[in-house]
């Protein structure tokens, strides 16, 4: 009932996201005159507030109760969010952005905390694609009901997105309370940690945690997958596809849309399928459809008469890899944090993703700008190539780690002790 209870939440939660981040660029620049280099600067001050939040909000939930922290968080992305209802200047604007987007995402690694906790071993994979999917649908219901009363052409046509968005995170944090209720104290042994492992400095836990060669590889790989993907899903594909592939507006919404109702119609079939398929063998497969999604917008170049059914495909290309990465990375990552840095582990590697993922727009802005699309589409085709190898490496320290533990879980053979050897007794002599 708990992880039921957290999976609305988080859906709840993600309305905010679906409710204001499609449309403030256009509010803040155009409908409230604030001009481009604000709104552009709202939008970094939202990443640079996920950015700063992860991995504190991770340290937080190794050393106090994640319920207590999830909740805080969402509340303060409530008061972010809401305060923009009365922001009448582009720095109370930009305060407000900062604050959202730093509540936002300091809720993620208590959450996945949580699920940890909440769930077996056995369920996690499955608990953490049905979060996915669930903030999929958050989002994107989100993003319809606010194109249905936001009016950009008033300085009040976002008031109801605001309110809405503030509404559902502090719904969400309530419904996180609720499902703390009498939840026992004790955590998972994976999870257990003593006062010391919990205390020791962030540089410290940094060191502990990147010198575990299979969390190198999975950084290298979470980073590439987010930057061949999630980098560029709000704005290099959808550059890519206006001023490249020259597709109708309505192409990037209806793709948005596919790729939702993938993510919702596949999840629980592929959680089924691939329940007890290694994780580093469905990160390169995941790879891979990364790779093959490329392959296709390439093609739309080549093929002007259906680019727009093209781009589209892809995006439910891209989702089927998304079936399977969400559910697998959390708990990956999670089961080689060293013992009692789990939240600090997740958190850092939100804070990775958050930084790279916020260079892709610049790199797509950047070739993209100045006419460079096969340069654009051949560096993500490569990125893609890139997760693949890196999980392929990944898979091998995946095996040298499951070899030394079963080395060490071997009981050691006492050593018999040596007999002396009595010395045989002389006959007497005469």
């Amino acid at each position: 009932m708990r992880t039921k209870l957290l999976i609305l939440a988080s859906s709840i939660g993600m309305l905010g996201w679906g409710t204001v981040l499609p449309y403030q660029y256009a509010y803040a620049a155009n409908t409230r005159g604030w001009g481009a280099l604000a709104a552009a600067l709202a939008s970094t001050l939202f990443s640079v507030g996920a950015l700063v939040a992860a991995p504190f909000a991770g340290r937080l939930s190794d050393r106090f109760d994640p319920v207590v922290v999830a909740v805080v968080a969402k509340l303060l992305a409530a008061v972010g969010v809401g305060g923009l209802v009365w922001a009448q200047s582009a720095p109370a604007f930009l305060v407000g952005m900062f604050v959202f987007g730093f509540g936002l995402t300091a809720a993620g690694p208590a959450a996945s905390v949580l699920v940890l906790r909440w769930a077996g071993s056995d369920d996690r994979r499955k608990v953490f694609a049905y979060k996915f999917t669930a903030e999929a649908i958050g989002m994107a219901v989100g993003a319809f009901v606010a194109g249905q009363f936001v009016d950009l052409s008033r300085v009040d046509g976002m008031t109801f997105a605001f309110i809405t968005a503030g509404a559902g995170f502090a719904i969400s944090a309530l419904l996180i309370h609720v499902a703390g209720i009498g939840a026992p104290a004790e955590v998972a042994p994976d999870l257990a940690a003593g006062e010391a492992e919990t205390r020791v400095s962030t540089v410290e836990a940094l060191r502990r945690i990147f010198a575990v060669p299979a969390l190198r590889w999975t950084a290298v790989v979470a980073v590439a997958l987010a930057l061949g993907f999630y980098a560029q899903f709000e704005s290099g594909l959808p550059a890519y596809a206006l001023t490249v592939l020259d597709v109708d507006e309505s192409a990037i919404g209806l793709a948005a849309a596919v790729n939702c109702v993938v993510i919702v119609a596949l999840q629980v079939v592929v959680v089924r399928v691939t329940a007890k398929r290694n994780a580093a063998s469905l990160l390169m497969v995941v790879g891979a459809v990364w790779t093959l999604s490329w392959i296709v917008l390439s093609v739309a170049q080549l093929t002007p008469g259906v680019a727009s059914a093209l781009f589209v495909t892809t995006f439910g290309i891209f989702a089927v890899g998304e079936t399977m990465y969400a559910p697998v990375l959390n708990p990956l990552t999670a089961s080689l944090a060293p013992r009692g840095l789990v939240g600090t582990t997740l958190g850092t590697f939100t804070a990775i993703q958050t930084t790279f993922s916020a260079l892709g727009p610049l790199v797509a802005g950047a070739l993209l700008g100045l006419g460079l699309a096969n340069g654009f589409l051949g560096l993500h085709l490569l990125i893609s190539l890139v997760a693949i190898y890196g999980a392929w490496r990944l898979r091998a320290a995946l095996r040298a780690r499951a070899a030394e533990e079963r080395r060490s879980e071997q009981p050691v053979q006492p050593v018999q002790p040596v007999q002396p050897v009595q010395p045989a007794l002389e006959p007497a002599t005469a």
